[in-house]
């Protein structure tokens, strides 16, 4: 049985690696992509986006969405994707066009038009989101669950409290945990643990030209070590398949939407300030060494 998911995203080179998985696995129904301004400014997300798409001559359509978070002040991560969000490899400049409807009202078409419930996985900042649902609730009763990158219960990766794509737009980051769908928060708490080895790292350059592809796009990663490269967003695409290689516990999660702290992600963790009531399902661990074994694997299947 294939999952049927719609992914919002801001490629991005951590993005790239989770759209190559989700357009190639045999078990993903990529319905819909929408982009967002996040990495770097939306005209260049949604373009990242078809290259992908381009490079494997998919099918799949793309909705540029928000230019701006709902209230901050946009703030990008070209510093570490690089100015275009996706340098270091000459993709196709033959892209196909996105679509003529904006990534708000793609989403809602797409989940709407659905014969079965849809899994959303955002893996940029939750803007697209976050208006999707208030200008059309409706949608929420056909949305099986999220699966969303960002958030952590410790130290952030923009401030010490907040994950970048929180940070990005809070506001939208509250309105989707509050929305009363299924979440599940794949965050730094995870993301960080699971390093795509430098050995991993160099098997990818010689094993295809997806493997090419993504080594060349991936050595150009700002924030790397001697340890590797973190895949953020691959991850939620590794707990859709093999959710069995993931601990998660339940609890509810707030996010600070000003002050210092702003996109902080604050799980109660003690269930002491929710009546024991829970929003999200929040990975908290992961077996770092078969998310490798996985990556390489996925890479080495696809025919091109």
């Amino acid at each position: 049985m294939t999952i049927k998911i719609i992914m919002d995203t801001d490629p991005g080179i951590d993005d790239a690696a989770a759209l190559t998985m989700a357009l190639n696995d045999p078990q993903i129904d990529l319905k819909l992509i929408t982009s967002v301004a996040g990495n770097v400014t939306v005209d260049k997300t949604t373009k990242n986006a078809q290259k992908i798409v381009r490079f494997f001559n998919k099918q799949v359509p793309v909705a540029a969405g928000a230019k701006q978070p709902l209230i901050k002040e946009f703030e990008d991560a070209a510093r570490i994707h690089g100015e275009s969000g996706m340098p270091g490899y000459d993709f196709p400049e033959d892209l196909p066009k996105p679509l003529d409807v904006s990534a708000v009202e793609a989403l809602r078409d797409a989940i709407m038009s659905s014969d079965e419930k849809i899994t959303l996985v955002p893996t940029g900042s939750y803007t697209n989101v976050a208006l999707l649902f208030s200008e059309y609730p409706e949608v929420k009763d056909h949305i099986e669950r999220i699966v969303a990158m960002g958030g952590s219960l410790g130290k952030g990766n923009m401030t010490s409290a907040a994950e970048f794509n929180v940070f990005t737009d809070p506001d939208a980051a509250r309105i989707m945990y509050n929305s009363g769908i299924p979440i599940t928060m794949v965050g730094l708490d995870i993301t960080m643990k699971a390093l795509l080895t430098p050995d991993s790292l160099a098997k990818l350059e010689t094993m295809n030209e997806t493997g090419k592809m993504l080594h060349d796009i991936i050595i150009n990663d700002g924030d790397n070590s001697d340890k590797g490269i973190a895949m953020h967003d691959v991850n939620t695409i590794f707990y859709l398949l093999h959710p069995e290689a993931i601990k998660t516990e339940k609890m509810w999660i707030d996010i600070v939407t000003d002050g210092p702290a702003i996109g902080e992600t604050v799980g109660d963790i003690r269930g002491a300030y929710h009546d024991g009531k829970t929003n999200a399902n929040v990975c908290v661990d992961i077996d770092a060494e078969a998310f490798n074994k996985w990556f390489l694997e996925e890479v080495s299947k696809i025919q091109k």
